[in-house]
């Protein structure tokens, strides 16, 4: 009797030597004669916040961190305890980096200036520390978002150096704290996905050029709001439930995106009549998303079909619509709302 055929493994999935996320960026460093490393001490910074708020995220009830704090934050909203927690750690771990010029996070008013161009800032990072903490009740997932940017040495003001359109993004990525901690990054080459090993405490390579699939019946949107949808929203999901399309939404955006960076589909954050400029913000969450999703083969565009990553911020927090995902599925959103 013939021996069975070898069961290939998954497309994209790792089979050959264990690679830790610090290994895999000083790989990608090593395609630059003219890389000093600072770049993956960046990374590695993150990585170790993530490792901190991915622990205090896993135990907010025993070390009762749930609930609010007591304070709003630039966005007018409720800040929970592990927005300031998670919020402060990676300010802290980011701020010992002696390449970073600006760091900015979704929780502040203003980005902070850390040091000059001439001292050796090479870079900025802005942040939202902890997308979705409001599900963290509930055992949802939740994560971090952020983009590094290089540092414009001629611009003395913060808000005016980090308000850059999306495709100048140097890195992007995001951590998702679930049922396993999991990084996801894009250096422009690519999209690489890493879940932490607690045994050993590093992120390990389990996907290598991830690649979305180009067509998925499968939308992810808050529907209880559709009714405030402008018509051509309304009319591409009257079509979707006619062609049998399913829906699928966490209410995460980490979670949400996560899932459809995997299996394909479309994520719709559409304006609404009460918030008819969106509600994500495009420097902290829609370009770090939008450069992750063009690098695995997607796409991502603005309610009236420009493409996100091409739109010039205007101001540090501005909000826009969003739509991204699998090639096809955002092809099929536009034709009704361009």
């Amino acid at each position: 009797m013939a021996d069975p055929a070898p069961k290939q493994a998954p497309r994209g999935v790792v089979t050959d030597n264990l690679v830790s996320l610090q290994s895999f960026i000083l790989e990608e460093e090593a395609r630059y004669p003219s890389a000093t490393g600072e770049f993956s001490w960046i990374v590695s910074a993150i990585s170790l916040a993530a490792k901190i708020i991915a622990h205090k995220v896993r135990h907010v009830r025993l070390q009762g961190v749930l609930g609010e704090e007591g304070a709003t934050n630039i966005q007018g909203e409720d800040q929970l305890h592990m927005d300031v927690i998670a919020n402060e750690v990676i300010m802290r771990v980011l701020g010992s980096r002696s390449s970073i010029a600006v760091l900015g996070s979704e929780e502040d008013e203003e980005p902070t200036i850390l040091r000059r161009g001439h001292e050796g800032g090479r870079y900025c990072v802005l942040f939202d520390p902890l997308d979705g903490s409001s599900n963290l009740d509930t055992a949802v997932g939740v994560g971090t978002i952020f983009t590094i940017l290089r540092n414009d040495p001629m611009i003395d003001g913060a808000v005016e150096t980090v308000c850059q359109p999306g495709h100048q993004q140097v890195a992007s990525g995001y951590v998702l704290y679930g049922s396993s901690t999991v990084f996801v990054i894009t250096t422009g080459h690519g999209v690489h996905m890493f879940e932490l090993d607690a045994s050993v405490g590093s992120f390990m390579l389990v996907k290598r050029d991830l690649q979305m699939p180009p067509r998925k019946k499968i939308y992810s949107v808050n529907e209880a709001n559709s009714d405030g949808f402008p018509q051509g929203f309304q009319d591409y999901l009257k079509w979707a439930h006619a062609e049998g399309y399913s829906s699928r939404y966490i209410g995460s955006m980490v979670a949400d995106i996560h899932r459809t960076l995997l299996n394909g589909g479309v994520f719709l954050y559409p304006p609404t009549k009460k918030h008819p400029n969106g509600k994500l913000r495009l420097l902290y969450e829609a370009n770090p998303m939008s450069f992750l999703v063009e690098q695995a083969g997607g796409t991502s565009m603005t309610a009236d079909g420009r493409r996100t990553m091409d739109l010039q911020p205007r101001e540090l927090h501005e909000r826009v619509p969003l739509v991204l995902g699998s090639r096809d599925e955002v092809a099929a959103v536009g034709r009704f709302v361009k």
